[in-house]
């Protein structure tokens, strides 16, 4: 009896630890999504990687207007909707919601994009080849903008989507600067290649912390913190991008904290949609970028302590819900019940961000194939803008 109770003992042992060597084998469905997710990325990652490091580092310093109240080493830009009054050119300027003036003064915003495409795609190739010359090739542009006299930008967006005959700066023009939230993911990942210095880091981190200091104490920071649309999720995406990078931990407690109490409860209708960004005069391309601008805090906010993907309020809403009700829209933009963007309304959907992450985070199979399908490379310079998180291998692998 005792030998028979031993031997019933030791195979439930043997099979629990066969059961534990499966399961270590086994992929989760989200690793296997992410693996999958990595094969459809990789020759456009490739294709941007042999374009980077081709480039050389071009920073706000290359271009000037005389419309700006900075200096050389200031970022400057102009409000999209803003356009001169045909009555008296003199005049300032007039608003037409949703129609932009080509003719406004973008190049700052311009090399700030092209910036985080360097960084995102070498960066990108880094992680999959392991190869330092992607490294050294990021470094020199990071150098460019953030350490060398001569072309550093200052820590600061004073001067961001100015009006003329109005105003030389705006809180609003704050949004500019999610440009920067894949720079400084690309620094994250590039930290731990052998090309990396230690005292540069230094000084990027300084950088960081500056522009944070300013965005989160100048009367601009505070007005756009405070906007109840996409731009204070944006203000609070790139505040979280940032604070990861220089280790901020009570600044990303504030930004959890602003996605738990304002930002889901105080923009999203019960049915998962925005009606700020649904009463635009582009509901439907606000709608998806503040979607992906939501989904962006859940995956920078989530770590072992906090699933802020699981996050729901009393009433169940949830970035699932805002998931679920904008994903059949992606899927079949004809299902579309609102009005239709007045501007780039044939541009969109994209390979969004909300679900590459979504999928993954949530272990949406459906989310993912709607994903793999649509285009990861778009080329209109206003889908560009609005699509901050270009580079998802940076943050699938980090």
């Amino acid at each position: 009896m005792i030998c028979s109770v031993a031997k019933h003992s030791i195979l439930l042992l043997n099979v629990a630890l066969l059961s534990v060597q499966l399961s270590a084998q086994t992929p989760s469905p989200s690793s296997t999504m992410a693996s999958a997710a990595e094969k459809v990325l990789m020759p456009y990652v490739q294709k941007e990687a042999s374009w980077a490091m081709e480039q050389l580092p071009v920073t706000v310093t290359a271009s000037t207007s005389s419309r700006s109240s900075g200096g050389k080493h200031d970022f400057f830009s102009e409000g999209d909707y803003w356009w001169p009054n045909p009555k008296s050119t003199d005049s300032p300027y007039i608003q037409r919601d949703g129609m932009t003036n080509p003719d406004n003064f973008i190049d700052h915003r311009k090399a700030m994009i092209r910036f985080s495409r360097v960084m995102g795609s070498l960066a990108s190739a880094y992680l999959t080849s392991k190869k330092e010359r992607y490294a050294a090739q990021a470094f020199r542009h990071a150098r460019a903008w953030f350490i060398d006299t001569a072309t550093l930008m200052n820590p600061h967006l004073l001067y961001a989507q100015a009006i003329k005959g109005r105003f030389t700066g705006r809180g609003i023009g704050i949004i500019d600067m999610i440009q920067m939230i894949e720079v400084a993911q690309a620094l994250n990942v590039l930290e731990k290649s052998k090309s990396a210095k230690p005292a540069e880091f230094i000084q990027y981190r300084a950088w960081f912390e500056k522009y944070l200091n300013w965005v989160t104490h100048h009367k601009y920071g505070i007005d756009e913190m405070n906007a109840l649309n996409n731009h204070g999720t944006c203000w609070t995406m790139q505040v979280a991008g940032f604070a990861r990078f220089t280790q901020n931990d009570s600044l990303l407690d504030l930004c959890r904290q602003r996605f738990k109490t304002l930002h889901l409860p105080g923009q999203m209708a019960m049915d998962g949609s925005f009606p700020k960004e649904l009463a635009r005069t582009k509901p439907y391309g606000y709608s998806l970028f503040n979607l992906d601008a939501m989904v962006m805090l859940c995956k920078m906010l989530s770590d072992k302590q906090n699933n802020v993907w699981e996050f729901a309020l009393e009433d169940k809403r949830s970035i699932r819900k805002g998931i679920s009700f904008m994903h059949p829209f992606v899927e079949d933009k004809k299902k579309w019940t609102f009005k239709q963007d007045v501007m780039y309304w044939d541009n969109w959907p994209v390979a969004h961000p909300f679900m590459i992450f979504g999928a993954i985070a949530l272990n949406d199979q459906a989310l993912f194939n709607t994903w793999k399908f649509l285009d990861h490379a778009p080329t209109e310079d206003e889908v560009i803008r609005n699509l901050p998180i270009r580079n998802p291998l940076i943050w699938i692998k980090e």
